[in-house]
């Protein structure tokens, strides 16, 4: 079922390695992979390590401070989270949820908060819940048990890379060469990666659970005409992932609970994560939804240890897309090994260039929907200020959500229970981006020279501006800059003015990396900046001879619309100077760093 689609029928809803050593058909290849973009440097390996370097950490619990993160940043991701256990706008978004946060090896962060189990039914006339009595309500705990939802489909996937990684399946092969019934109705050129990816040109779905038998529903699936010719468009589609159970089924002549048990959960210990979970688990799962038409496809009341999306109860459970039960200890498990590059303790899963694949963007003919294997990329709309080029996570229809960040080798976990009693009670995944954007600002950001760099602050919708005082005989600005803010949407312009602050004007600047390797010069030639800087400093230059004629005044403006923000913008080392070089202000004396005027900006430590 599609994350944001509330009733039954309604359409698509998702957002409206090459260049080095990769695993694909068991060998390995150099060189690129078709749609796939060139993954970054990751940064130094920390942490436990194994043969070549990689990385083997596993979990414990600890405190921010070990983590390397802020607690006053902590405490906010809590007490957001807190906030939409009531009407937000009209009702809860959630009944309760289990929230956990951490870096590195460290958790810092596992919380249960509101309730388990809440509701009895649902009463659609007055738009009500059905309360149990107190005594039968179960609150959550660290270790309540939640159907994942469509974040089942990171499960298939990393499965699938297995098998690519091992040999029998080829990322770039044709669906047909493992399913030949799957090329009816012009399917024919669907690859595997085509798959992975979403851009299959499935429609995002349709009622299979209609068909009481496997082989009524695999004739929907045969006979399913595509909407859009392979590889032409994005739409996330659970039809995709179900095919790739049918193909893992084929080739290893093992259903999919079994390759889940035996090729992930046992190996990294990962024991309340299974489908179909055992009746003895039902105290300890959070419930789903009153389930009945016409909101559900099916009549089956409060839904309650068992799994919610229909066609995956109508497949007995398991399937490639959604059914999978686990915790959020778990999870965190999984998050870790694939930071570790597919290894936990002494367990390997992946090969580091396998579980590279998971934060390789393949979809870059498709700009705003990145996409890894199975894993999608650099989505504000429930990543927040986590969002990077390599952040990978996943949503799932019942309130679930994963988010991975390898730049700062941070992991999010939010589990709630957002369709119960019923799936209309919430829309969009405001807590799952209050909550990143919180564990964002948890990951101090140092400034570059003293305590103190200016912070533009993460606000939504507003303008904060910066402003220098008036310099005569200015001929260079010099500064340094760190920025990370919403692609296509937010920006941090330097303008100048020379009649006293009525008409600003941008400036042209340079920016050069700090850190040897990076990308040294490049020319902002509007002015501004936005989008993602690779969370390091640069250096700034600005020629200001242009406005040699007058005395001049800076600022930087920054201004974020109503959606979603990145981690900000920070200003540091702020120096104007004359034509000899020599410096006319600078902020490190502090008859200087007084007249600068920050509305919106703040003086920060992190």
């Amino acid at each position: 079922m599609t994350e944001t689609t509330r009733f039954r029928g309604r359409g698509p809803s998702r957002r409206a390695f090459g260049g080095g050593i990769l695993a694909l058909g068991g060998a390995l290849m150099i060189g690129t992979v078709p749609g796939a973009a060139s993954a970054p440097d990751p940064g130094p390996r920390d942490g436990r390590t194994g043969p070549g370097g990689a990385r083997r950490t596993t979990l414990r619990r600890g405190s921010a401070e070990r983590a390397g993160l802020l607690q006053e940043h902590l405490d906010r991701l809590v007490a957001d989270a807190e906030s939409f256990l009531r009407p937000s706008p009209a009702h809860p978004w959630y009944a309760g949820a289990v929230l956990l946060a951490g870096r590195g090896d460290t958790v810092a962060l596992h919380r249960p908060i509101g309730t388990a189990v809440r509701y009895a039914a649902y009463d659609e006339k007055t738009d009500t819940g059905v309360e149990l009595p107190a005594d039968e309500q179960i609150p959550m705990r660290e270790d309540t048990v939640f159907d994942l939802a469509s974040v089942s489909k990171l499960f298939t996937s990393i499965l699938a890379v297995q098998q690519i990684e091992r040999g029998p399946l080829a990322l770039e092969e044709r669906v047909t060469a493992y399913l030949p019934e799957f090329g009816a109705g012009g399917k024919q050129d669907v690859t595997v990666r085509q798959l992975l990816t979403h851009t299959s040109g499935f429609r995002a779905w349709i009622p299979l659970y209609e068909e009481p038998t496997r082989e009524g529903r695999l004739r929907l699936l045969w006979n399913e005409v595509p909407a859009d010719p392979p590889g032409t468009v994005y739409r996330y589609s659970d039809l995709n992932l179900i095919t790739l159970q049918l193909i893992l089924e084929e080739i290893t002549a093992l259903p999919l609970d079994e390759l889940l048990r035996t090729e992930i959960t046992d190996p990294l210990g990962m024991h309340r994560t299974r489908f179909n979970p055992p009746l003895s688990w039902r105290p300890d799962i959070a419930a789903t939804e009153d389930a009945r038409k016409p909101w559900s496809g099916l009549d089956r009341g409060m839904v309650w240890g068992e799994v919610h999306d229909e066609n995956a109860y109508g497949m007995g459970g398991v399937a490639g897309h959604a059914g999978v039960f686990s915790h959020a200890w778990d999870l965190a498990v999984l998050a870790r090994t694939l930071l570790n590059g597919g290894a936990y303790g002494d367990a390997r899963i992946l090969s580091a260039a396998s579980a590279e694949l998971m934060f390789t963007d393949f979809n870059t003919a498709f700009p705003g929907d990145e996409h890894g294997l199975g894993f999608e990329l650099y989505q504000h709309w429930y990543m927040g200020a986590m969002a990077t080029p390599r952040s990978a996570g996943h949503t799932g229809f019942t309130g679930t959500s994963l988010v991975l960040d390898p730049t700062t080798d941070s992991f999010l976990i939010v589990l709630g229970n957002s369709v119960h009693p019923v799936r209309s009670w919430r829309s969009g995944s405001a807590p799952r981006v209050a909550t990143a954007n919180a564990l964002a600002r948890a990951v101090p950001v140092r400034p570059l020279r003293g305590r103190r760099s200016w912070f533009s602050g993460t606000a939504r919708g507003t303008t904060a501006s910066l402003t220098l005082p008036e310099v005569p005989g200015a001929a260079r600005f010099e500064c340094a800059l760190w920025w990370d803010a919403e692609p296509g949407a937010d920006a941090a312009v330097l303008e100048a003015s020379a009649d006293g602050g009525t008409h600003w004007a941008p400036v042209p600047f340079t920016t050069t990396a700090h850190r040897p390797g990076a990308p040294r010069r490049q020319d902002h030639p509007t002015g501004a900046v936005g989008g993602w800087s690779g969370r390091e400093w640069y250096a700034l230059a600005a020629d200001l001879t242009a406005w040699s004629t007058a005395p001049v005044r800076l600022r930087w403006r920054y201004v974020t619309d109503r959606r979603f923000v990145g981690r900000g913008v920070y200003v540091d080392a702020i120096r104007l100077l004359d034509g000899s070089g020599r410096p006319l202000f600078d902020e490190a004396r502090p008859a200087d760093g007084a007249r600068i005027e920050a509305v919106g900006w703040t003086a920060s430590a992190d």
